[in-house]
């Protein structure tokens, strides 16, 4: 189907393991098309998955006949909001001995890419705060967590109206196996899990507009 796509619209195509390759070397990305091969410093942006995302974006660029400088720029300097983003400033007043990310995440990919990101990372009791739409796979997204992660809070998101309940989403998270909870508010969230539990690692997740409400609280 996107073959067909592509060839209607008159469309360049390059496809991942035809016309271009990317893989993890001993800690370097390693990138090959048919114009020569790219040894990188590793994405800057956390979890394995980045490395396919920035083989795509390497594709793109080669396509478009930029240089290696380019190429590196494009996996060292990279920003991506809310994409296991760590979150220093006001936020983490709220919980100001804990660890504090953010990731706009929010299908089942988005789970399993998460968790794949949180088991790597040193070993630190982990605990959710989670917000979702009532359009998405919320038990989907959930399940792959359940096995990284000590508990969840829920929380609805603030003025969204297609918001999912707390307690819905808490009911979601039971169903996968998460120990839950809810909270009024992110910030009774993040305090209570403070307070409750100093020096974890809490991860803000499910929905890009939760992780647009939090970047606004944090500017």
């Amino acid at each position: 189907m996107i073959e067909a796509r592509a060839e209607k619209l008159d469309a360049p195509l390059l496809a991942h393991g035809q016309h271009w390759q990317v893989w993890e070397e001993r800690g370097r990305l390693v990138f090959q098309d048919e114009t020569g091969l790219l040894d990188l410093p590793p994405p800057v942006l956390p979890g394995a998955h980045q490395f396919d995302n920035a083989g795509m974006a390497l594709a793109a660029l080669r396509h478009l006949g930029l240089d290696e400088p380019a190429a590196q720029a494009a996996v060292d300097s990279a920003i991506w909001p809310a994409r296991m983003q760590r979150l220093i400033g006001a936020v983490t007043a709220f919980a100001p001995d804990c660890e504090l990310w953010l990731d706009g995440g929010h299908n089942p990919a988005a789970g399993r890419a998460i968790a794949n990101t949180l088991a790597a990372m040193p070993k630190r009791p982990t605990h959710l705060v989670c917000g979702m739409l009532n359009t998405k796979d919320v038990a989907g997204f959930m399940r792959p967590l359940a096995a990284v992660a000590d508990s969840l809070t829920a929380v609805s998101i603030p003025g969204e109206a297609a918001t999912l309940g707390a307690d819905e989403t808490a009911a979601a998270a039971r169903s996968v196996g998460f120990q839950t909870a809810t909270a009024g508010s992110l910030e009774d969230a993040l305090g209570r899990i403070a307070r409750d539990l100093s020096g974890a690692r809490i991860l803000i997740c499910g929905s890009l507009y939760l992780a647009g409400h939090v970047l606004r609280m944090n500017s």
